[in-house]
């Protein structure tokens, strides 16, 4: 308990030593956030150079296709489904399910499917890639699978692209963190800018020259 008539020792810091605690607490902030963006900066800038460079880098993609045949009672099954679910948006029933997953290297659960009444189509796109799945009424099924490569995986994880829904938060609290990172750096800057005549100009520079290119440029 403070005596009557006092301050608190922080409001009667002198303006200098307030100035230093400030500081010290943006360096913290700072390094902090530039932990937490370090080896996904680093991807998301090389993966930012290949996407640019989409055109100029192969891929060639590797096709892999496999067949099955629905054993009998499922077949009975499939066609009873079909009948009554012609151009539905549903995922496969339990069974066929359970037998897809046992038979190709899929995780089709609750997965929509788009149904006809002569077969079941399951898209299943991936980061790198792209997969089907199609189980027809006649008992003939087939999967597909299509791998473009790490670099079209790498570059697919840059957009959030079939990744799911925990990688997108990842991307989001990945932006708030690099956010945090260039608030952060910015006024460090400011701060020492009074002893670094060429700070102003650079960051002029790096804010007026992206809108003169895309001005002069980008149609």
């Amino acid at each position: 308990m403070l005596p009557t008539g006092s301050t608190s020792p922080t409001s009667t810091a002198p303006p200098a030593a307030r100035r230093a605690t400030f500081l010290r607490q943006l360096h913290q902030w700072h390094w902090i956030s530039s932990a937490l963006c370090l080896m996904a900066m680093l991807l998301f800038a090389i993966t930012g150079f290949t996407l640019n460079h989409a055109s100029q880098i192969e891929a060639k993609p590797a096709v892999t296709r496999q067949k099955a045949a629905l054993p009998p009672a499922l077949r009975t099954r499939i066609e009873e489904f079909a009948a009554g679910h012609a151009d539905a948006n549903v995922p496969l029933p339990a069974p066929l399910a359970d037998w897809a997953e046992q038979t190709f290297p899929v995780q089709v659960r609750g997965v929509r499917a788009e149904w006809s009444e002569e077969d079941a189509y399951v898209a299943l796109p991936r980061p790198g890639g792209d997969a089907w799945l199609r189980i027809g009424v006649d008992g003939n099924a087939e999967y597909e699978t299509t791998d473009r490569g790490w670099i079209s995986w790498l570059n697919d994880m840059h957009k959030g692209r079939n990744a799911g829904p925990v990688w997108g938060w990842f991307i989001d609290i990945f932006a708030i963190a690099c956010i945090v990172f260039c608030v952060t750096g910015f006024l460090i800057l400011k701060y020492h800018a009074a002893n670094r005549p060429s700070t102003w100009p650079v960051i002029g520079l790096g804010i007026v020259l992206p809108i003169v290119l895309a001005l002069l440029f980008v149609h």
